[in-house]
């Protein structure tokens, strides 16, 4: 759970999520609602924030190598 290769493939799922939901809205697929709004932008934003977390962490350890 605290690998950054987790962290780093969890954040990438969370931001594709992020990017395929309003996909789907704009091409009417599924109907825009605020739940599935609030989500993908949830998503994002986690998905962000895991991503640099697992990428300084992937630094940090790999730093005397």
């Amino acid at each position: 759970m605290t690998s950054p290769r987790f962290l780093l493939t969890l954040g990438l799922i969370l931001l594709l999520i992020g990017w395929i939901i309003p996909l789907l809205i704009i091409m009417r697929a599924i109907p825009s609602t605020f739940f599935l709004n609030f989500f993908s932008w949830g998503a994002s934003v986690a998905g962000l924030f895991l991503g640099f977390i697992g990428g300084a962490m992937w630094v940090t350890m790999n730093k005397d190598q």
